[in-house]
């Protein structure tokens, strides 16, 4: 089976593991401080705090954005349910945007038309890897006193107009999954410019519990003394974890490069498919990260589709279904029909495999079984 997309471990990878396991340090080392100064460079922000999922990322952003029970977070429909439910673990309610048509990303109108008195954070989500403008979705903040937290899970390594895409929020979290643009296995980060926001997610990370001397409320006890100044959680990231990052980081660059030259083959491949609707290209002030290449196939015949084209060895997924539509938020008094855009963008969506090691060979066969399939 050709996965829709996979993890790419180097031998350098896996002996920056084995030095770290044979180090004595297998967590709260200074593994996690190298990774993180490294991907501050690569978000292009002063700091990032690395934690042990894209999840915890959010759930700590919104912590230190001041999210609380009562508040709203707009969040965009069509995303990975972490991104509203980090909201409802604080208390919150998510209110879910709809999205763009062709891009499946969160439109500034549509935000604008979901803010209310009680909303708090505004939480734009880089689909696929395609970047958000995020100056636009800071202007709308800033005129309603917003946080913003750019969700960039899929798009380490994409840039707008030359910068760091997730470089412009008050916050930005990424994801290292094993199919994003570089993995630690599992784990996560939160970068920002902001170092009270920084000092919050660290807080946050492990169980609310700090030993800076700087910040302790007791400052007559000992040098053993920590204290728990809020309820957080053990969202650390393990040293071993870390180094794979560090070490993956230093590939960033090629696997982006690798993406996108895949995804241009597939541009080439599928062209001129009038049953066939390909993703958003890069433009001169775009550049994706390309986590994934999404077509879109006729709705009635989506399952169908699907289901060859699993049936021929090919690991097509569909992302995302709509978070709203999910049972759980179903019986929260959320609506199916409320986004509508997006609940036709996840009625047609096929994700094609994409990965920096996919080979033409791989791709030119899944390019006639797709077309193959919608002639079904």
């Amino acid at each position: 089976m050709i996965p829709y997309s996979t993890q790419d471990i180097s031998e350098a990878d896996i002996q920056a593991v084995v030095k770290t396991l044979k180090s004595g340090w297998i967590t709260q080392g200074p593994a996690i401080e190298r990774f993180e100064v490294v991907l501050a460079k690569a978000a292009g922000t002063k700091y990032a705090v690395a934690l042990n999922s894209g999840t915890a990322a959010l759930h700590a952003a919104y912590f230190a954005a001041g999210v609380k029970k009562g508040d709203e977070v707009i969040v965009p429909a069509l995303t990975f349910a972490a991104t509203g439910n980090a909201a409802l673990y604080l208390g919150a309610r998510p209110v879910f945007a709809d999205v763009d048509p062709e891009t499946g990303n969160m439109r500034i109108s549509d935000a604008r038309k979901a803010i209310t008195k009680k909303t708090k954070v505004l939480v734009p989500v880089d689909y696929a890897g395609r970047p958000v403008d995020l100056r636009a979705f800071k202007t709308l903040a800033r005129k309603h006193t917003l946080v913003l937290i750019a969700d960039a899970a899929q798009s380490l390594g994409a840039r707008f107009r030359g910068r760091p895409a997730a470089s412009g929020a008050d916050m930005s979290i990424f994801s290292f999954h094993p199919v994003k643009s570089i993995t630690t296995g599992e784990g996560g980060a939160v970068v920002t410019d902001n170092p009270e926001y920084a000092r919050l997610v660290r807080l946050f990370r492990s169980h609310g519990i700090t030993k800076d001397a700087g910040h302790l409320k007791n400052k007559k006890e000992g040098g053993w003394y920590m204290e728990q100044q809020a309820l957080g959680y053990n969202y650390r990231m393990p040293d071993i974890n870390a180094a794979l990052g560090e070490s993956q980081l230093r590939r960033l660059k090629s696997f982006i490069t690798k993406r996108a030259a895949a995804a241009r083959h597939y541009d080439t491949l599928l062209k001129n498919i009038p049953s066939l609707m390909l993703p958003a290209q890069d433009s001169v002030t775009n550049r994706s990260a390309w986590h994934l290449y999404p077509v879109r196939v006729d709705a009635k015949k989506r399952r169908a589709v699907f289901d060859y084209l699993r049936s021929r060895g090919i690991g097509v997924q569909v992302h995302h279904i709509p978070v709203h539509t999910h049972p759980h938020y179903q019986k929260l008094g959320y609506k199916k029909g409320s986004c509508p855009n997006a609940e036709r963008f996840y009625a047609t969506a096929i994700s094609i495999p994409l990965f920096p090691r996919i080979t033409l060979r791989q791709q030119q066969y899944i390019a006639r079984e797709l077309k193959k399939s919608l002639k079904i």
